[in-house]
């Protein structure tokens, strides 16, 4: 039964054009339900609903080629926000909706194998940030994740899903990026489009369980950047992490009325700064902030490159590839005391 009211609809999208729209599933937890028993679809521009069978998804006949994930009771645990001893580590950013550029990078790189599933053993993925906005498949690229996240763990590597600037912007409403594919979807399900990724749907929980920054051995990411002020305020990742999670749904105003609330969601904070990339930042200042964390780098996406790129002798690494463009991208890969730059035709070269 179709039990979703939420808060109307925000500022309309752009208009679509006449290209019939398939998008889903989309799974709600429904109140007084031990599982959700039901997964949305949108099929040719109109609502289908199937039920969902030891929490298996399968998509109607009809609704092309959609994800059919499983369920994972354990998605939302809490994990560590920092690594020691791992062998192997990718890192890639800024996908925005663009699911083929993303499968096919990692395809290529043998991440994950022919038929999508995890082939990277104990490594650790980390995306640092910015699934959400701009591309027409950001509910492919999020469910693809839900189920590598999954996949890794059984295999002893991990995956590493850091909140950037859209996904915070979509959680508190802030709808100017989205996709007019995703129209339908809202229209269809009566909710905004931020509903459709709220507390009370499998996607949303998911995605407020996890992290906006990690650290694993000696390299810290994150989706923008650490700015002097992080030091300042003697702020510490477990600190920061928690106050990400517990208010990643407050509005703008509210964020901004509390002075640390807004530092960590706007301006010179974590998920926004960009300071890396100006002419006036300093080597002294970068010295601070790896001293602080004790690590050798830090790795960020947010500020758009046409390749991995690295700054300040490798000890601040550039990952977001411009994979948003649509055309192509590349992953930063380290192992064995190496920087690689990993190519979207799954050629490597040293960084």
């Amino acid at each position: 039964m179709l039990l979703l009211s939420h808060s109307s609809l925000a500022t309309p999208l752009a208009p679509q054009d006449n290209t019939p729209i398939y998008d889903g599933p989309y799974v709600f937890i429904e109140p007084g339900a031990a599982q959700p028993q039901t997964a949305y679809w949108i099929c040719h521009n109109q609502l289908a609903q199937t039920p969902i069978k030891q929490a298996k998804l399968s998509r109607p006949s009809d609704c092309a080629q959609l994800p059919e994930p499983t369920l994972n009771s354990h998605a939302t645990a809490l994990l560590p926000d920092t690594y020691e001893g791992v062998n192997k580590v990718i890192a890639l950013s800024d996908v925005h909706g663009q699911y083929d550029v993303l499968i096919n990078l990692l395809r290529r790189h043998k991440v994950i194998d022919s038929q999508l599933h995890w082939a990277a053993g104990d490594a650790h993925l980390v995306m640092t940030g910015d699934m959400f906005d701009r591309g027409h498949q950001v509910n492919e690229v999020l469910w693809f994740m839900y189920q590598l996240d999954q996949q890794a763990q059984a295999a002893g590597g991990q995956l590493h899903l850091l909140m950037g600037n859209h996904e915070q912007m979509v959680m508190r409403g802030d709808l100017r990026y989205v996709h007019p594919r995703y129209q339908t979807a809202g229209e269809q399900l009566g909710r905004s489009y931020d509903a459709l990724y709220a507390n009370d749907t499998v996607l949303g929980q998911w995605l407020r369980s996890k992290h906006t920054i990690v650290k694993i051995n000696d390299t810290l990411f994150l989706h923008g950047g650490i700015s002097q002020e992080w030091i300042d305020r003697k702020l510490t990742l477990s600190r920061a992490n928690a106050l990400y999670r517990q208010h990643i749904d407050k509005s703008k105003p509210e964020l901004k009325q509390d002075d640390l609330l807004n530092f960590l969601f706007f301006g010179n904070g974590p998920t926004w700064y960009r300071g890396y990339f100006k002419a006036n930042f300093t080597q002294q200042e970068l010295d601070n902030i790896l001293a602080y964390f004790n690590v050798k780098r830090i790795v960020v996406g947010h500020t758009s490159q046409s390749q991995v790129l690295g700054l300040f002798d490798n000890q601040v690494i550039a990952v977001d590839s411009s994979i948003k463009l649509g055309e192509s991208g590349e992953l930063l890969i380290i192992e064995d005391n190496q920087l690689i730059r990993g190519h979207y035709d799954g050629a490597r070269s040293i960084l």
